[in-house]
């Protein structure tokens, strides 16, 4: 790898890392569209229409999603931001969900996994649209926590979709959170709180499953591979070490919506090229 890719890399994980931090996500709503429009789905050459290799980068997705929602827990937890008994309710469930999710994934073509992320970044748009225009209220911090059984089910349900996807989930896991009846702030908290451990499960069994996928026919002799992922998540980790842990801290500073939309924006015109190639 030569050290202008290295960089490219880097930064990636610097952005992806300020933007989790920020708003409570794991970092692959920067790190998908990115790999995908920077290193694309070719093999030996060719284009790939299956977009087999979205796997890859799904992997290395999962395995920094850790590093962001790890960071960016350490400064939630030093502002006193994380409900403990929305953890306990949350991380079995959301990594279970996950589990699932992954094996689903690797039984599907990337190009499916490729077509349902950009959908959902769309669907993301729309609702930080909609919100900003008619703002969701929040709750005062001393609002009671969300009933258990509704913390498993949005566990269970975020969980299955960020396995599929290869996100770390708190896309989705924030507004439920908030919707559920706990404060933005300690929404954002609980969603990187419980990211980071069911990340760990979710990039693991991704990156087990990873060598069993192989290129459609002509190609069905080559299959991907660890080394593969890991070459993307160790330099993007190490920018995302830094971004998420910044970012974080901002979230304490300022206010979010209006950032989150502009954001969004992004997300989604980067993830319509993504999908026309």
């Amino acid at each position: 790898m030569d050290p202008v890719d290295m960089l490219i890399r880097v930064l990636i994980g610097l952005v992806a890392g300020v933007v989790g931090g920020l708003a409570g996500l794991g970092g692959s709503i920067i790190m998908l569209p990115a790999l995908a429009m920077i290193y694309g789905y070719s093999l030996n050459g060719e284009e790939d229409e299956s977009q087999t290799r979205h796997h890859v980068y799904m992997a290395a997705a999962m395995c920094v999603n850790v590093i962001v929602a790890l960071s960016s827990t350490l400064m939630h937890t030093k502002k006193k931001a994380a409900r403990k008994d929305v953890l306990i309710s949350l991380i079995p469930s959301m990594t279970a969900g996950m589990a699932a999710g992954v094996i689903f994934a690797g039984e599907s073509p990337g190009r499916w996994s490729l077509v349902a992320f950009a959908c959902f970044i769309w669907l993301y748009c729309l609702y930080n649209i909609v919100t900003t225009i008619k703002k969701v209220p929040d709750h005062a911090d001393d609002s009671p926590s969300p009933a258990h059984w509704k913390m498993i089910a949005v566990g269970l349900f975020v969980g299955a979709v960020s396995g599929y996807l290869g996100i770390g989930g708190g896309i989705l896991l924030v507004p439920l959170l908030q919707i559920s009846g706990l404060p933005l702030r300690h929404a954002i908290a609980g969603s990187a709180g419980v990211m980071w451990i069911s990340s760990i499960i979710g990039a693991s069994l991704k990156l087990y499953t990873l060598p069993t996928i192989h290129y459609p026919p002509p190609n069905e002799s080559v299959h991907l591979t660890i080394l593969d992922a890991l070459s993307f998540a160790i330099p993007i980790g190490i920018g995302a070490l830094v971004g998420a842990y910044a970012g974080a801290w901002v979230a304490h500073k300022i206010k979010l919506p209006h950032l989150k939309l502009i954001i969004a924006l992004i997300l989604a015109i980067a993830s319509t090229r993504m999908v026309m190639g």
